[in-house]
Formats: C-alpha cells, sequence, structure tokens
C-alpha cells in the first residue's frame, strides 16, 4: 500500500507533519480531516531512487530555499491588476470551501492563470508551502502583490483554523471596493472624454483655423477695422498660438512647444515631487477632503474603506491594535491615516474608539454614534460592515448627483466659448455686408 507525505494544521493554526499508508489521496485526505487536521499538502512519498533524480524542486528543503532566491529576482512592477487579483482571491476561496486541499488548488488556479507575473508567483507560493512554509509566509514574500491586509487575513485564518471563511470575507471585500471604485471612475468617465475632446477642438480652432481669417478680414475689409469683439478674440487666438505651440524659423516652421506647455509639463513633474513629500502629501489629501464638488466624494470613499477594512479584518480574528495598523497603512488618506494613529494609541491605553474619531473631524456625528453603539453593544464588526455599505450608497448616489451637475455645465460652457468664436467670426461678414448695402442704396440714389 502507498505511503503519502502530508503536511497539515489543527485547529488552532499549528503545523504538523507525518506519513499515512492509505490506498489514495483522497483516502489521505479524509483520514486526516477525521483526524480534525486541515491538509494543505498531501504527496506521494518519493522512492529513496528518485531522490538523486533532476527534479530536486520536489526535496522540501531544497525547493523552499530554491525559491526564495527566485522571489527575490521577481518583477512585481505593478504586474497583477486589483481586478485580476480579487478573481484569483474568489476562485481560491471556491476552492478551499469545496474541499480541495490548498497547495492543490493553488496548482489548479497556476495552469489556469493567464497573468505571467501572478502564475509565476502562484507557482512559488506552492514551492514555499512544499517548503513547509505557510501560506500567510508564503504571501508575505511578494509584498508587491499581496498588501499587509492580505497578508493577515490569512494568518488569521490559519491561527482560526478557518482559512476558507477568510478568503470568501477577503473576496468579497476586494469586490466591493473594486465596485465602488469603478463605479467612480465609471461616473467620471463621460465628462473627462467631452472635456478632453472639447479642449482639443478648441485647440485647434483658436491656433489654426482662427488665424486665417484675420488675413481674410483684411483683404475683405480693405483697411477697415475689425468689430471690437472680432478683434478681441483674434488677439486671444494669437496669445494662444505665440504661447502654447511656437513655430520658430531655425527650426523650419516646425511647431514646437512654447511657454505655456513647458510651464505645465513643470507644474506636473514639481506637483508630482511635492506630492511624494510627507508635508506635499498632507496638504493635498486635506484639500482633496475639504474640495467644493469633489470633496463629499472624497470623504464617503474614505469613510467607507476605512469600515469596511477595520470590519472586515476584526470579524476574521485579526487582532484589535494589529487590524488598526494594517487600516493606517491602507487608508490612501493622510488625514484619516492620522485619524486612525490616534485610534490607535487610545486603544492602546484602554480607551474607546469614539473620542479620537470625533477628534479627527473627518467623521459625521452618524458613523460616531453608530461605532459607539457598536463597542457598547460588543456588534464593532457588524456596525462597521453597516457603516461601510451606507456609505457605498451615499457615494453612488453622490457620484450619479455630480454627474448630473457636470453635464448641463459642460454643455453651458461649451455653447458659451464655440458660440463667441462663431460670433467673433461672423461679425466682419455683416459689417461687410451692410457696408455693399449702403453702396448699392447710394448708387441707386445718384441714378434718380
Amino acid at each position: 500500500m502507498p505511503k503519502f507525505n502530508y503536511v497539515a494544521m489543527d485547529s488552532r493554526g499549528k503545523e504538523t507533519k507525518g506519513t499515512l499508508e492509505v490506498a489514495s489521496q483522497n483516502e489521505a485526505i479524509s483520514r486526516l480531516k477525521e483526524m480534525g487536521y486541515f491538509p494543505t499538502k498531501v504527496v506521494e512519498a518519493e522512492k529513496p531512487k528518485k531522490e538523486g533524480g533532476k527534479k530536486v524542486a520536489k526535496a522540501p528543503a531544497k525547493g523552499g530555499m530554491g525559491k526564495k532566491e527566485i522571489n527575490i529576482r521577481i518583477p512585481g512592477f505593478g504586474g497583477v491588476k486589483t481586478k485580476q487579483l480579487t478573481t484569483f482571491t474568489r476562485q481560491l476561496a471556491t476552492l478551499v470551501d469545496a474541499g480541495l486541499p490548498l497547495l492543490r488548488g493553488l496548482r489548479v488556479l497556476q495552469k489556469q492563470e493567464k497573468n505571467p507575473v501572478l502564475r509565476k508567483a502562484l507557482g512559488d507560493l506552492g514551492m514555499s508551502i512544499e517548503g513547509g512554509s505557510t501560506f500567510s509566509e508564503a504571501l508575505s514574500q511578494h509584498p508587491k502583490i499581496f498588501n499587509r491586509l492580505f497578508v493577515s487575513m490569512v494568518k488569521a485564518g490559519e491561527l482560526g483554523g478557518v482559512l476558507e471563511v477568510v478568503l470568501n470575507r477577503l473576496a468579497e471585500f476586494m469586490e466591493k471596493a473594486q465596485k465602488i471604485k469603478g463605479k467612480v471612475i465609471a461616473a467620471m468617465f463621460y465628462p473627462v472624454a467631452v472635456m478632453s475632446v472639447a479642449v482639443i477642438i478648441l485647440a485647434v480652432l483658436m491656433i489654426f483655423v482662427v488665424p486665417k481669417f484675420k488675413t481674410i478680414f483684411g483683404d475683405m475689409m480693405d483697411g477697415a477695422d475689425l468689430p471690437g469683439f472680432t478683434n478681441f478674440v483674434l488677439q486671444i487666438s494669437e496669445g494662444i498660438k505665440a504661447y502654447t505651440i511656437m513655430f520658430p524659423e531655425w527650426a523650419g516652421g516646425f511647431p514646437m512647444p512654447g511657454p505655456v506647455i513647458i510651464g505645465i509639463v513643470i507644474f506636473v513633474i514639481a506637483f508630482k515631487i511635492f506630492a511624494k513629500t510627507k508635508f506635499g502629501r498632507k496638504v493635498i489629501d486635506k484639500i482633496k477632503l475639504k474640495m467644493p464638488v469633489l470633496g463629499p466624494v472624497f470623504t464617503k470613499v474614505a469613510i467607507s474603506r476605512f469600515s469596511r477594512t477595520l470590519g472586515t479584518l476584526v470579524s476574521s480574528g485579526v487582532p484589535i491594535l494589529q487590524a488598526l495598523t494594517i487600516v493606517r497603512e491602507t487608508s490612501g488618506n493622510v488625514i484619516v491615516g492620522n485619524a486612525v494613529s490616534r485610534i490607535h494609541e487610545s486603544v492602546k491605553e484602554g480607551e474607546t474608539i469614539t473620542a479620537p474619531l470625533e477628534a479627527a473631524n473627518v467623521f459625521p456625528p452618524m458613523v460616531i454614534s453608530m461605532v459607539d453603539v457598536g463597542e457598547q453593544t460588543g456588534a464593532l464588526p457588524e456596525m462597521l460592515m453597516k457603516i461601510a455599505d451606507t456609505y457605498d450608497d451615499e457615494v453612488d448616489n453622490a457620484v450619479s448627483a455630480m454627474t448630473s451637475l457636470l453635464e448641463p455645465i459642460m454643455i453651458v460652457f461649451l455653447a458659451v466659448v464655440v458660440g463667441s468664436i462663431v460670433i467673433a467670426l461672423f461679425l466682419p461678414l455683416i459689417k461687410l455686408i451692410e457696408g455693399v448695402g449702403d453702396v448699392s442704396k447710394g448708387s441707386d440714389g445718384g441714378g434718380d
């Protein structure tokens, strides 16, 4: 009868290894579950003659060391999108929940994964687990793909023996975060696209089309003065052409960026450098929360993210202090992060969450009251998730209202600008037609 080596965890998350002599791998998995273990690896024991073979990676110790070297070389510069990671998490949660061993589930997902970076990372995860590492330890070797929130929740699931539950919660958390982000992006796409096209069209008109009318009007008017509004538009066109795109003689008339474009590029670079500083990030995040139209949307998104992250971590078994540390690092806003730091210090001193929440001047009274009730009733995770759901709906409504407000504003703006250009170009023609009419009348009068 064949022998199977296994690596499993008990109900406390402690890892144990051993060998079972059973007929098949499925029987070994069933036997381990009857013993109260959660199997992470069940493979048939190799014969001694295969130890000298080329597949050294199958040996636990050597395989683990080899993959550590490979992990360092993984290019992780944004190679895995949030949507791809969310899909992987949901699929892994489904496989583990169905009773499939973790290692086998990773192998299945690795074979069907199309993203090369994630596929390579899944292979490394499998090798690390075969080498004796826990799932959370293997995940922590890929910080550019799996952040601290992901690793901490998996670790809590391993320690509590509820990995499949935690993976499902993590998948739901990522799906909801992706959903609210997608709503904001989708709502803003239309106005941004319209404004971008409008700016391009206006730039072409003012730089290339309108200046040609100055020559035409000069020939048609025979030195007569142009209407004041027409002169005003022509001067704006000349200024835009002179300061945005230049046609220097030494460059053969080839268009080159003017002072305005160069200034915009310098401003963008300086702004990015400023945004990377601690002070700059704080100023920008504070402005984002206080902006007239977009400010309420950013505030609601920050509150929803804070509530959902903290609620998911606490309900998954992560200690409150560790959960607050993770929330601070993943808040996405320095002002909210500083508020979470004060909450961390308050809880560390044995106090409540409510007081530092109120002092932050970011969270509205309703959120503070709901958190206070959650603390007093011992249902803080559930209350935080309700807050997150509520603010997800409010973000959706706020974005819809903002889009509805922007559409008429854009229509009026474009109508005024384009209409002004058209009127300015037609005024000389109207003046010329009136002049021709006066001449005709004078000729008729002289004949009489």
